[in-house]
């Protein structure tokens, strides 16, 4: 019996990637699986039917139950479409996965309000329109596993990816509160952010360096988008039952957790600051602490996910 079994799972941005893994897992598992896909370019552009039904396809050959659905996770009726037909189809819902996402990567200055918007449409806006969708009914029955996708580039940092990044760490902020909210409801929110070789990561310029793009060329190569399945589903399953609001990272066997943020150091002056005094004593005191915005010195070699 499977650690999934009875459950019915909504799988956005399933058809490729990470997600088409986490889809296909989680019917293995025991879950049926609604599993959605507008099939959009890498920037958002088009709409193909292919990658939801080829994953639904998969997941049948192998004796799971799987329905496609082409809907954009960034239009709020259509996460409540989804809703609607895993309950009419499957008879509930209980798991929420979302790995729909997109890039328009360019430096800041030369970002355009599109861009920005595209990307957090998406990924951020995308995050809340599902997960509202479903928050409702999980409350009703004390029951719910919402698993949500972040990246280390959010966490981090990383050039090019302003409007990524700001999308991505905004699920973090987003899952904490709803995981709050929804802790003594029986639904647990967690965070996964999974270093994979994807269709998304492979369309990130290569490093002009020659060791850093060997370097990650090598990371890439090890890091299946399979590997990163195994924890969604244990995530999405009632034995998760005590961990929620956490962030966790997965790159091929590596599993870490990231810390929340918290102060590192702490001056205090009597009487206040002022311009001056924060020159000369505050900002040498807490230097120490500061935070290197150079990404390697963060996280060495990490790929972009």
């Amino acid at each position: 019996m499977g650690m999934l079994e009875g459950r019915v799972a909504i799988c956005a941005g399933s058809g490729r990637g990470v997600g088409a893994e986490v889809a296909k897992a989680m019917a293995a598992a025991g879950a049926s699986v609604l599993v959605n896909d507008p099939g959009a370019g890498g920037g958002g552009e088009g709409f193909d039917k292919s990658p939801a039904e080829e994953t639904v396809e998969a997941i049948r050959k192998a004796g799971g139950k799987a329905i496609a659905n082409y809907g954009s996770v960034a239009k709020f009726d259509d996460c409540l479409k989804m809703v609607e037909e895993a309950r009419r189809e499957f008879g509930g819902l209980h798991i929420v996965f979302d790995a729909a996402g997109i890039l328009r990567d360019k430096m800041f200055h030369n970002m355009f309000p599109e861009d920005w918007q595209a990307v957090l449409d998406v990924h951020l806006t995308g995050h809340f329109n599902i997960a509202r969708a479903a928050i409702t009914l999980f409350r009703e029955q004390n029951y719910g596993r919402i698993v949500m996708v972040s990246s280390t580039s959010g966490l981090l940092g990383n050039v090019g990816q302003a409007n990524y990044a700001a999308a991505k760490l905004g699920i973090v902020a987003l899952a904490r509160v709803v995981a709050m909210e929804n802790a003594g409801k029986g639904v647990t929110v967690n965070v996964i952010c999974p270093s994979a070789d994807t269709r998304m990561t492979r369309s990130v310029p290569v490093p002009k360096d020659p060791a850093a793009a060997a370097l990650r060329e090598e990371r890439l190569r090890r890091s299946r988008a399979d590997a990163i399945a195994p924890l969604c589903v244990f995530l999405a399953s009632e034995k998760a039952s005590n961990v929620t609001g956490q962030v966790f990272h997965q790159r091929a066997a590596e599993l870490s957790i990231y810390g929340h943020m918290r102060p590192l150091r702490m001056v205090h002056r009597q009487g206040g600051w002022s311009p001056e005094t924060i020159a000369e004593v505050a900002m040498p005191s807490l230097a120490s602490a500061f935070t290197p915005i150079d990404r390697g010195a963060i996280h060495a070699g990490l790929p972009l996910d």
